[in-house]
């Protein structure tokens, strides 16, 4: 007698093979879609047509990147998913806190450097106003 609910055996993808190609071809970008396209077109005009259709709906022709969900999804679980070795862990974690450290301190430097600029063009407005109000003087003086 076997137990079918211990069946250590591989557990079928329940996606079907749209799902699996259209994550194929976002692996590999636009060019792959363009080219799917086009091989569409060549065996049977309505396959490309449909392709082309879809592409357009689900505004893949208009993306900086097909790839960008993916991207985005691995994004944000990267910083924080563990790498399984401890020291790595904490070295890129202390790597990560100092770069933003760094990057706060370089945009406060940046925001001195602005209001510095600001402060140093205002003097010199006022000074050449002082200095027309004063030749404006002169000239009524003489």
């Amino acid at each position: 007698m076997t137990d079918t609910l211990t069946n250590t055996g591989p557990v079928p993808d329940a996606r079907g093979w749209f799902s699996k190609a259209e994550d194929w071809l976002d692996a590999r970008g636009k060019g792959a879609w363009i080219a799917a396209m086009v091989l569409g077109f060549i065996l049977f005009w309505p396959l490309g047509l449909a392709l082309l259709a879809y592409m357009i709906w689900s505004k893949r022709m208009f993306n900086s990147s097909c790839s960008s969900r993916y991207r985005t999804a691995i994004k944000g679980h990267g910083v924080t998913r563990s790498s399984g070795n401890s020291a790595f862990d904490a070295y890129k974690a202390d790597t990560l806190r100092r770069l933003e450290q760094e990057q706060e301190a370089f945009e406060a430097f940046l925001q001195r450097l602005r209001e510095a600029k600001d402060k140093a063009e205002f003097d010199q407005f006022m000074d050449d106003r002082a200095k027309s109000g004063r030749q404006t003087g002169d000239t009524a003086e003489a």
